[in-house]
């Protein structure tokens, strides 16, 4: 599947219109990114998240760089035949990410059908 970057980028930016403000307004210090490609060689990683979760935060979570939330363009655009399977990759991953903001974990995360 081939798709401009300014366009994936413009579906991260639907995704995250989809989410509930109710829910946006609850993440703290967080940033989204799109970038190409994964580092280190990680082909079939669709989106990561970097940072210390909401769940994981203390008394002494001050003052800290933004929790990082990247969605990688080329692997998921390996992965879609089409441009509605694109659309709906970049929503099940934004959502995953956040959920580990939230202190959600992978295996949880499959269970929920959101793997």
């Amino acid at each position: 599947m081939n798709m401009s970057r300014e366009r994936f980028e413009e579906l991260v930016g639907d995704a995250l219109d989809e989410v509930p403000n109710e829910l946006l307004s609850l993440m703290n210090n967080v940033v989204f990114l799109v970038e190409d490609a994964p580092p280190d060689g990680g082909d079939d990683l669709l989106g990561l998240y970097e940072g210390t979760a909401l769940t994981d935060r203390g008394w002494d979570y001050a003052g800290t760089l933004p929790d990082r939330i990247t969605i990688y363009r080329n692997p998921t655009l390996q992965v879609c035949d089409s441009e509605q399977d694109v659309v709906d990759e970049v929503a099940i991953t934004v959502v995953h990410e956040i959920a580990h903001h939230f202190g959600i974990d992978d295996q949880r995360l499959h269970d929920l059908g959101w793997g």
